[in-house]
């Protein structure tokens, strides 16, 4: 059976359960699948300030149709503080905007999302992972005939991501080493505003890893984005150019005897 498969037969029964829990027990409508293309930009940042704490800031662009019109904008900042070298949780605010799927449509969506992460790493002979559980607080200004209207709507999504790193030389992903990457992430809506989309989106990427430096490197490759809408019955699959630059920094200061070594 294929990927696809796998999600189609998942996604009817995210979109049973939800028929059934709003009280409507008709026949199904029928399932549109559209797909589309886009481009991924996107920039992650993790300035270390101290044993405990750091800054986190990630950015993104995204294109519809390889880079011919607007998609979506993300700008993430947080805190974090290190439970250990290995585990760490962070709380911060984004703030998104949104470009209609249609053409003919102009108005673009301002969201304001509230979120808190606990992530963890690990490493296993030449395999290295990299994982988060996200929940996000999703405050979506209401749009009618192309216009932005009052208030907002709200919906509580969680996140679970899994990242897997081997170096095609050597154990150690280091400088000047490409290296493979696969991740996988779910997405799942919840709150009284959701209805028919409990499952909110599943994205599947594979690529390639290059360091520049320990503390910079670049990850190109392909992302397949398989969304249900808020219908019910409408999806989207996206075929995403994805291109993600990762930098941390370090701003504690050094232990003087260390340098002096």
């Amino acid at each position: 059976m294929s990927i696809n498969k796998v999600y189609y037969w998942l996604l009817l029964v995210f979109t049973y359960a939800g028929v059934g829990l709003s009280g409507s027990y008709g026949q199904a409508p029928t399932k549109q699948l559209t797909d589309r293309e886009q481009v991924w930009l996107g920039y992650f940042n993790q300035s270390r300030l101290s044993n405990r704490f750091s800054l986190w800031l990630d950015v993104h662009a995204r294109r519809n149709d390889f880079l011919d019109r607007w998609a979506q904008t993300i700008v993430r900042p947080g805190l974090t503080y290190h439970i250990s070298d290995h585990t760490r949780f962070t709380a911060g605010y984004a703030y998104i905007s949104s470009w209609p799927a249609s053409e003919s449509e102009h108005t673009i969506r301002p969201e304001h999302r509230p979120w808190q992460q606990i992530n963890w790493s690990g490493r296993s002979k030449k395999l290295q992972t990299n994982q988060w559980v996200r929940l996000e607080e999703r405050f979506n200004r209401h749009i009618s005939n192309d216009e932005l209207q009052e208030g907002y709507g709200f919906n509580f999504r969680a996140r679970y991501m899994i990242a897997l790193m081997v170096p095609l030389k050597g154990d150690v992903i280091q400088k000047g080493i490409p290296f493979l990457v696969l991740n996988d992430e779910v997405h799942v809506n919840f709150g009284k505003e959701i209805l028919y989309n409990y499952f909110d989106q599943n994205r599947l990427f594979a690529g390639f890893g290059f360091p520049f430096a320990k503390d910079l490197n670049a990850q190109l490759g392909y992302m397949q984005v398989f969304q249900q809408l808020p219908a019910g019955n409408r999806f989207y699959r996206t075929h995403a150019l994805r291109l993600f630059i990762f930098h941390t920094l370090d701003f504690r200061k050094k232990d003087p005897s260390i340098l002096s070594r």
